[in-house]
């Protein structure tokens, strides 16, 4: 499933083409994706202009000038694209080719700036949901969340607090979106191994007992900032599904340390460790037993 990074990739290439644009028609190319659309999901949508574009977690949000915020989850397999008649766009140096089967383009919305955006799912797992702005705190898919990882409010103190007489590993802790949201099993992997911190480790262990934050959380922060900020700039990470909405890969994992390298020397400086992988929680972890402590 995509991650913060490659959400906010794909935020940052549909902006251009909805912001400030109106949407002259919006297509529902069938009744359902992970879940049924509204009765009047395209009706809400049509004639209004998109305000802005924003994330939150693993959604992005299209403000609309109605008042009403196009809720949008990739799912597993979700991507979208940006069509232009006078789109020249070169392919980026880790470019593949669409498929040519648009049996998946469920849902396309047409702008008024002449681009369509067009939503590809072949496995569904995506949706779509029209709710009022001045609902969004009573909506059950974004009620409870916890702070974006890269927000000005998540700090060592915030996630210390969070972690504070939990009795679960560390990685779980992470992975819980209700203790910091849109991080998931790439991002956490990569950062506990920049941190040098054992996946297995309690997530207690990141507050004092006056639940103030250990230098253990105050690495990990540092490191949750630099790998998340390294991975958007690198268009996310493309293992299976993701595409950038100029059909290009995401890059990040060609900068992976630990994730997916099971058996390979550790990368850490001066570290003789080799990197390990064990299922945690139905999850693949990769670390390096040597040096994450």
């Amino acid at each position: 499933m995509p991650e913060l990074p490659e959400v906010e990739t794909v935020r940052r290439g549909l902006q251009p083409a909805m912001e400030g644009s109106k949407i002259i028609k919006a297509e529902a190319r069938r009744a359902d994706l992970r879940f049924p659309f509204q009765k009047d999901f395209t009706a809400r949508l049509e004639g209004q202009t998109v305000t802005g574009l924003g994330r939150r977690a693993k959604y992005l949000m299209a403000d609309l000038a109605s008042g009403d915020v196009l809720l949008m989850h990739l799912g597993m397999s979700g991507s979208f694209r940006v069509l232009k008649e006078d789109d020249t766009q070169t392919p980026g140096q880790f470019h593949h080719p669409r498929s040519e089967d648009r049996a998946h383009d469920h849902v396309v919305f047409h702008m008024s700036s002449g681009a369509a955006i067009i939503f590809n799912d072949p496995r569904r797992f995506g949706y779509m949901k029209v709710i009022a702005r001045k609902a969004l705190e009573d909506e059950p898919l974004l009620k409870g969340l916890g702070p974006e990882p890269l927000g000005n409010a998540f700090d060592a103190a915030m996630l210390a607090r969070s972690c504070a007489n939990k009795k679960t590993s560390l990685k779980a802790a992470l992975l819980d979106q209700r203790v910091v949201a849109g991080l998931g099993n790439i991002y956490v992997c990569e950062a506990l191994f920049r941190a040098h911190l054992s996946p297995r480790r309690l997530a207690a262990t990141l507050a004092t007992k006056k639940n103030e934050p250990t230098d253990h959380a105050k690495r990990l922060v540092t490191a949750i900032h630099a790998v998340l900020n390294q991975a958007i700039k690198a268009g996310g990470s493309s293992l299976r599904d993701h595409r950038q909405t100029s059909g290009e890969l995401g890059y990040f994992q060609h900068s992976f340390q630990v994730y997916d390298r099971e058996g390979e020397k550790c990368q850490s400086g001066g570290c003789s460790g080799i990197v390990k992988r064990f299922t945690q929680n139905g999850r693949s972890t990769f670390w390096c037993p040597k040096c994450q402590k």
